[in-house]
């Protein structure tokens, strides 16, 4: 499968296997280049699974000053048990994706939160964003993992039952695109429900932007500028809201 390809990056960049019960799950850890211990984020890919767009989204944030870990939650999924990387069409992922189970995706998500909060250059603090199924994944986790200090979910959608809600512990932002309608429909829920537990939820529409304007908003050859506005003030808002962990 061809993609944006990751560019070179100065700082320290790793694979490592993160293990619970009888699952591997690979991931990816981009390293600041700063003196004091640094916040963890957790990245939650797309339907297109580990790609070097979301690797670059991770050197990104490690430029940013945080430790940045981006799990393959399509690890010993591929053929022959490989990973996203062994899959030969885009179809062939998403379908991959859809396929995998919800307790799966929890137990690997939350192996992965408790490995980069133990390493040796995190401060303990972890966050999670993620993008398209990926944002939903990250509203999902905050209701089953109260150690994450921040969401960022892109373009996903919210959990639907008040019980969850009601277990999570940390803000959420939410980021939209103005052309998005299958998802922003379900914002006005997600809202309701969050207000009603008392939670802090702050979602914020990008006028003109379509979905995924996040990966379009880094193409050269898109021409919907929205999307470039989009992607660097929703960069900038992800930084300045960070900061505040």
């Amino acid at each position: 499968m061809k993609g944006p390809i990751m560019k070179q990056s100065p700082r320290h960049l790793e694979w490592v296997k993160v293990k619970h019960g009888d699952r591997e799950v690979t991931c990816f850890i981009a390293y600041p280049e700063v003196k004091d211990k640094a916040t963890a984020v957790v990245i939650i890919h797309e339907n297109r699974g580990l790609t070097d767009w979301v690797r670059n989204v991770a050197d990104q944030l490690a430029e940013a000053g945080y430790v940045a870990i981006a799990p393959d939650l399509l690890s010993g999924a591929g053929p022959n048990g490989g990973n996203t990387s062994e899959f030969t069409t885009q179809d062939d992922v998403g379908k991959a994706i859809y396929a995998l189970k919800a307790d799966q995706v929890t137990a690997d998500l939350n192996a992965v939160v408790d490995h980069v909060a133990k390493l040796p250059a995190c401060n303990g603090k972890v966050a999670v964003g993620g993008f398209c199924w990926g944002g939903g994944q990250t509203f999902r986790l905050t209701t089953n993992n109260k150690n994450i200090k921040a969401a960022f979910a892109f373009y996903g959608t919210g959990p639907e039952k008040a019980e969850d809600i009601a277990r999570i512990n940390c803000p959420v932002y939410g980021f939209y695109g103005g052309n998005d309608n299958r998802v922003n429909a379900t914002i006005p829920k997600s809202e309701e429900l969050m207000k009603k537990a008392g939670k802090t939820y702050e979602p914020k529409i990008y006028d003109g932007a379509g979905h995924g304007f996040m990966r379009a908003g880094e193409d050269p050859s898109d021409r919907n500028e929205a999307n470039k506005k989009a992607r660097d003030e929703a960069w900038k808002r992800l930084k300045d809201s960070l900061k505040k962990i």
